[in-house]
């Protein structure tokens, strides 16, 4: 007799339990509209706009420094490579020409000692003869044992010097990975600080452009020397000479890296100023800092560099009345800026 069997009942629990989840998740994809962001980002001020740009500009500008230098000592190794094997190469032609020696006595040599030098002498018709050029070969032999301790020698300084060139090269093509990575993190903050701007209209960003102070009436060192005034206020001629580049350069654009004639960065316009002058400074505002004396705020005349941050990331040249020329960021080009703009590190005379 067949068995029977009881009808297999639903659980209306389960059945609650799959209708719920289905009901969570279509509220999941309608919140995150299908592109995988929880929450809509709340709409920022233009203030806040402007402090998130800031902050990833000055990020961006930290970054921008580290490049320079990795840059700075890419080329230096790449230099140093150049010119190791160069030198390799020079020594290299040496060894080739005395091996070449070398060969041909050695190739003499052996066509010529087929016979004991006991019997030649016996058998030689003038003894005194051979007894003189015994002694020359003698002598010659002296100065090919010499001829072949000098091509070892210049063996053994090859090879040191293509050891050297393999750590040149290992530290250029660090320093190529650390510039790859700083540029990655400099333009991923500039694009980010470009999406932020995206989002408010024309007027709101051309008043945020401003500096932090245009709004306040200008107290006597916020007034801006004029040119001919500031130059003839610098320490010395190059000094002036370098204010003068940096009046001349006012509305350049900034661009990451640049060191003129037509865009900059804050360094770079600092390290130009002072190359038309006829001085070199480092590449770097960690470097340019230490490029001088130190002087204090009270100290400041036209011409000395004036840093910013903790971490000395930013540099100007100073123009007297509290005022600087620098290169802020890419929203903005090269201009005249009161000190207080930042937060002030100290300062540099270097000339």
């Amino acid at each position: 007799m067949a068995a029977h069997r009881k009808p297999r009942q639903r659980s209306t629990g389960g059945g609650k339990a799959r209708t719920a989840a289905t009901i969570a998740l279509a509220g999941a994809a309608t919140a995150t509209g299908f592109d995988g962001t929880g929450h809509a980002e709340p709409e920022l001020t233009p203030g806040q706009v402007k402090a998130k740009v800031d902050k990833l500009y000055q990020e961006a500008e930290v970054a921008t420094e580290k490049h320079n230098g990795a840059k700075e000592k890419a080329e230096a190794a790449g230099q140093r490579l150049k010119g190791l094997q160069d030198q390799a190469a020079r020594k290299e032609g040496r060894l080739n020409t005395a091996r070449e020696a070398l060969g041909a006595v050695a190739s003499a040599q052996y066509r010529g000692g087929g016979l004991d030098p006991a019997l030649q002498l016996a058998l030689s018709d003038d003894p005194d003869r051979y007894l003189e050029n015994a002694e020359f070969v003698e002598r010659a032999g002296d100065r090919r044992q010499s001829a072949v301790a000098g091509v070892r020698k210049q063996l053994r300084e090859i090879e040191q010097l293509r050891g050297a060139a393999h750590i040149e090269l290992t530290s250029l093509k660090s320093r190529q990975t650390e510039l790859k990575r700083h540029k990655r993190t400099i333009t991923g903050k500039l694009g980010t600080a470009r999406q932020l701007l995206s989002r408010l209209t024309a007027e709101e960003r051309t008043r945020l452009d401003g500096s932090p102070r245009a709004s306040r009436a200008p107290g006597p060192r916020d007034t801006l020397a004029a040119p001919g005034s500031a130059a003839s206020q610098a320490p010395n001629s190059r000094a002036a000479a370098a204010v003068s580049y940096a009046y001349q350069k006012l509305g350049s654009p900034y661009v990451w890296g640049a060191t003129g004639p037509n865009a900059f960065d804050c360094s770079g316009l600092v390290q130009a100023a002072y190359r038309s002058a006829g001085v070199s400074l480092p590449r770097t505002t960690y470097s340019q800092i230490d490029a001088g004396r130190r002087v204090t705020r009270s100290e400041l005349r036209p011409g000395d560099l004036v840093f910013f941050y903790a971490g000395i990331s930013h540099v100007g040249i100073y123009v007297g009345n509290g005022q600087m020329i620098h290169a802020p960021n890419p929203s903005a080009p090269v201009r005249v800026a009161p000190l207080d703009e930042m937060p002030y590190a100290g300062a540099t005379r270097v000339v």
